[in-house]
């Protein structure tokens, strides 16, 4: 059974429930299945939109207040917590906005968010519009431009899987190279 054989409803929920625990595959497929003509556009997209940024959310409310007090226990976050989430909240917009374009991010960035205590409407709202701009773009590459559209632009298959990878390596460089924050006296 593949995914062409779902029709109604239920293709459109399994684009949902995919794109919720990860499901870029699949929302893919139904891309694909938009170009040719087996699902409706609008049923695909507003089904992923909503998967994506119900995944993140998931992510972040289910950490919210549960992370401190666990990398408390490590010496090394302990000493870095308020420069780490000093960088976190200053960068939580673009962060968040980013967030369903670095596939390899997808939990972390929500982790970090609720670490910080980023506000949940911010980042509902935030992640939502991501949503809504991430499902645009992969339709517009895949349902209307074709699947071979990411091939025409010179991304080829070798190299691809080593973009999320590099993401997430330069995510966590990025995060344990905080400077030191001034204390009060105004000295480093």
């Amino acid at each position: 059974m593949s995914l062409a054989d779902w029709t109604g409803p239920l293709a459109y929920l399994s684009v949902f429930l995919a794109t919720v625990i990860e499901g870029e595959v699949v929302f893919v497929a139904a891309a694909v299945l938009v170009q040719t003509g087996h699902l409706e556009a609008a049923g695909v997209y507003a089904a992923a939109a909503l998967g994506g940024s119900v995944g993140d959310q998931l992510y972040f409310y289910a950490l919210r207040g549960r992370l401190r007090p666990l990398l408390d226990r490590f010496p090394t976050w302990s000493r870095r917590r308020d420069r780490i989430i000093a960088r976190v909240r200053t960068h939580a917009s673009a962060m968040i906005l980013a967030c369903r374009f670095l596939p390899g991010l997808r939990v972390a960035i929500p982790a970090a968010c609720a670490y910080a205590e980023v506000s949940p409407a911010r980042f509902t709202a935030l992640s939502l519009l991501s949503s809504l701009a991430w499902a645009g773009v992969v339709m517009g590459f895949i349902g209307w431009l074709g699947p071979t559209s990411l091939a025409q632009l010179g991304i080829r298959a070798w190299w691809a899987p080593l973009v999320p990878a590099i993401l997430v390596l330069l995510f966590c460089w990025w995060l344990s190279r905080v400077p030191a924050l001034r204390d009060e006296a105004g000295t480093t």
